[in-house]
């Protein structure tokens, strides 16, 4: 798979309905995973909050979506990130290496409970980037 670059939009609780939202007006194949849905146990409130959902459409746009973490504020107009996912680590470790210095790492690049490796940083201009790399070949 090609490295993707999309958006990435935190929502406060209604993801899954405004991913639906979201297909229904682009159309495409929307993937949606709860934090129940990995296995580990979810934390309290959780367990069908969206950890992580795709919406692929037939135009080539690529949108993806979560409820915001636990334990992390939701701050609307600053509700998104940029994403860059594939599975060439080289390529994808070098972007990783360049965003992250001089911003702030919040989760760093290492392996994670859904199998691919994933982190997220800020960048020095305050852009916050999320890094997979996927490795569920």
């Amino acid at each position: 798979m090609a490295t993707q670059l999309n958006p990435y939009i935190s929502f406060s609780g209604e993801a899954k309905q405004a991913m639906e939202f979201y297909k229904e007006v682009l159309g495409g194949d929307l993937a949606v995973h709860t934090y129940g849905n990995f296995g580990s146990e979810a934390p309290p409130g959780y367990a069908d909050k969206i950890m992580h959902s795709q919406l692929q459409t037939a135009g080539g746009f690529t949108l993806m979506g979560a409820d915001n973490p636990p334990g992390t504020e939701h701050k609307p107009g600053n509700n998104f990130a940029v994403s860059l996912s594939g599975d060439d680590s080289n390529e994808l470790r070098g972007y990783w290496d360049k965003l992250s210095a001089g911003g702030t790492v919040s989760v760093p690049l290492e392996k994670q409970m859904w199998g691919d490796v994933f982190g997220m940083c800020t960048d020095k201009f305050g852009i916050t980037w999320m890094v997979n790399i996927n490795e569920q070949g």
